[in-house]
């Protein structure tokens, strides 16, 4: 059983990929916004805003990151939404194949598609300056929350990708998860940030992982930030999980 479940994921990612493959202005387009969002911050509010960093490029490098796999994330709920809508599922389902195979399809052709889009905005930040002394430990950490934060959001993603009733609707979650960053130590301190807007900005989810990804980057002790950040990205790839399963299953029912 296992077996065929990993060789029909493996079908179905394929299939996926190229499908990517066949549309990598998907991928460049997820890309843009963010690289955008840096291009305007380091060259034209950078100069600015007093981020305590020598390079502000390398200050803001983790929340760019983690704005890219929001933005990257809208798409696997538009994939699933037109698949939804396209009866692509009821024809899977006639065919001897694993049922959680299909949705697993989408969540790893999610991760292939994130990791390149943020390649590709790691190589734009290099051009702009960025530097880091992170060892090969440190640069696998950085990967591995990122994974975690992917996989976590997409999950989230596949909720409204089944559910959705218009492709509007199905990517328009997204827009909440792209907003976070900046309510967040993403840009600035949180210490210039007000009262209430400061305790909002520390307790939530993107300023542990941008702390600890920054951290890793400029090869600063971690501290408490890696695990408060790893419990957030678990905790909620743990709960999308659930929901996103259990949407599933009652939509192929």
């Amino acid at each position: 059983m296992t077996t065929h479940f990993f060789g029909d994921t493996a079908v179905l990612l394929g299939r996926s990929l190229r499908h990517i493959a066949r549309s990598l202005d998907t991928i460049i387009t997820t890309a843009i916004m963010p690289i955008a969002f840096m291009l305007l911050f380091v060259y034209v509010f950078g100069g600015a805003i007093n981020s305590g960093s020598d390079s502000y490029v390398s200050y803001l490098l983790p929340g760019i990151l983690l704005i890219t796999i929001a933005s990257g994330i809208s798409y696997t709920a538009y994939r699933l939404f037109l698949d939804m809508k396209s009866g692509i599922f009821e024809r899977f389902q006639s065919m001897p194949i694993a049922r959680s195979s299909v949705l697993w399809a989408h969540v790893l052709t999610s991760l292939v598609a994130n990791l390149v889009s943020l390649v590709v905005v790691v190589l734009v930040a290099l051009l702009m300056g960025f530097r880091s002394g992170a060892g090969v430990l440190a640069w696998l950490a950085v990967a591995g929350i990122l994974i975690l934060f992917t996989l976590a959001l997409t999950w989230i993603a596949v909720i409204p990708g089944l559910t959705a009733k218009s492709v509007d609707g199905a990517s328009a979650f997204s827009y909440p998860l792209l907003f976070l960053p900046f309510i967040s130590s993403a840009f600035v301190p949180t210490a210039t940030m007000p009262g209430p807007v400061r305790a909002f900005a520390e307790n939530q989810p993107v300023t542990s992982i941008v702390n600890a990804i920054r951290d890793l980057f400029t090869g600063q002790p971690v501290g408490a930030d890696i695990w408060t950040a790893l419990a957030w990205c678990v905790g909620i790839l743990v709960v999308a999980y659930f929901f996103a399963m259990a949407t599933y299953r009652r939509k192929i029912s």
